[in-house]
């Protein structure tokens, strides 16, 4: 079973916007920093942004900051990614993930099969 879900993802024009939301399927992440991922084709996975659980902390990529919004709902166990004036480049699958908040993958243990956003031009 994968431990989480994320929803939202479609096509959008450039400058358009998109949510993505993310929720736990069988078990519960309340203490865990959750974050969003991409990977693009031929490329490699990389950070988006991420959010502590007690104090709602956020970092961000520099390609996102200032355009993406993350943020969660402690008690529905929600994280979502808000993203506006959206560019070609960010085409991706988009992956939810908990773990410790940093923008490394390789700190994160619990990930959702992503998914497919994709910018037109």
């Amino acid at each position: 079973q994968v431990p989480l879900v994320e929803s939202g993802g479609g096509l959008v024009q450039a400058g358009g916007s998109l949510g993505l939301s993310c929720a736990p399927s069988g078990r519960t992440f309340s203490r865990a920093a959750m974050a969003w991922f991409r990977q693009a084709p031929g490329k490699e996975r990389e950070f988006v942004a991420a959010i502590t659980w007690s104090q709602g902390g956020t970092i961000y990529a520099d390609s996102v900051k200032g355009r993406f919004t993350i943020s969660r709902d402690n008690t529905k166990n929600a994280v979502y990614l808000q993203m506006n004036r959206l560019k070609p480049e960010d085409t991706a699958i988009y992956y939810c993930a908990a773990g410790s908040g940093s923008s490394r993958s390789r700190d994160y243990d619990f990930w959702g099969q992503g998914t497919q956003v994709f910018v037109s031009s």
